[in-house]
């Protein structure tokens, strides 16, 4: 809990900085997503996974969490963190689509809803809640490249594998380089497959990409073609992209499904 005297409820709308009584700084967030993050944040403090900030208390609509210290990327720290992703990733979900706890249904991701419903067949769940759902919010002018991904899924997919606990929303700005190694933020945390995130670092460039996902493999070996498999991981944040920017992320998306298709 916060401490007295600080009311998080009137800071401003969106991200903020502040200083609480007694001199510890903290991250605010105003935002119609918090009770999803804050749900998030809590599920993925794992033991041996890469540290989150603490939640020190929050609302339906306000969290305040820790401020995470700046540093700089190095290859250790990467190799540390793929190493930590997979630790992570292998604490498991009851179910693909399934919310953290206390989480509700209707989350969020970027700017989006994201609906956390849960189901036993990734290909099934992952056409129906990553794919479909955002191809009909897009209103793309081109659907039927994707409507052959999800008929496809089934063989598409690659070996089955069990929920995996993920971040959700693993873009390079959601990960935080401090002097102590690379810290996790804004997640859209829900049950899925673990090629999701890997595939999420590389759409728009980390740092040290490479070592993150050399030292991840070594910690929890991927499935054989998982490098081919990576367009159709990477249709879900390119058609959220599509929903909330449009434009170039459109025809992103499609040469992703049709890449997809490729393999």
């Amino acid at each position: 809990m916060t401490p007295p005297g600080f009311d998080p409820r009137s800071a401003p709308r969106g991200v903020s900085r502040a200083v609480l009584p007694g001199g510890r700084r903290v991250v605010v967030k105003r935002d119609v997503g918090a009770a999803a993050e804050a749900a998030g944040l809590r599920w993925l403090a794992v033991p041996g996974g890469p540290p989150v900030p603490e939640v020190l208390d929050a609302g339906q609509d306000w969290l305040v969490g820790e401020e995470v210290p700046a540093g700089s990327p190095s290859r250790e720290a990467a190799a540390a963190f793929g190493r930590r992703l997979a630790t992570l990733h292998a604490a498991g979900a009851p179910a693909f689509g399934s919310p953290p706890p206390g989480g509700p249904v209707e989350a969020r991701i970027g700017g989006t809803g994201m609906r956390n419903v849960p189901g036993d067949s990734w290909p099934e769940w992952f056409a129906e809640h990553r794919i479909l759902a955002y191809v009909r919010r897009a209103r793309l002018p081109e659907t039927a490249v994707f409507d052959e991904v999800c008929a496809r899924l089934p063989d598409l997919a690659g070996p089955p594998e069990p929920p995996a606990r993920l971040h959700g929303d693993l873009w390079s700005g959601n990960v935080l380089w401090s002097p102590t190694g690379a810290w996790l933020i804004d997640p859209a945390a829900h049950g899925g497959h673990r090629e999701t995130d890997l595939a999420m670092l590389a759409l728009f460039g980390l740092p040290h990409l490479d070592t993150v996902r050399s030292a991840y493999d070594d910690a929890a070996p991927l499935a054989p073609g998982w490098r081919d498999r990576v367009p159709l991981h990477q249709l879900f944040p390119l058609l959220v992209h599509t929903v909330l920017f449009g434009g170039r992320y459109a025809g992103q998306a499609v040469e992703a499904a049709h890449a997809a298709l490729r393999t």
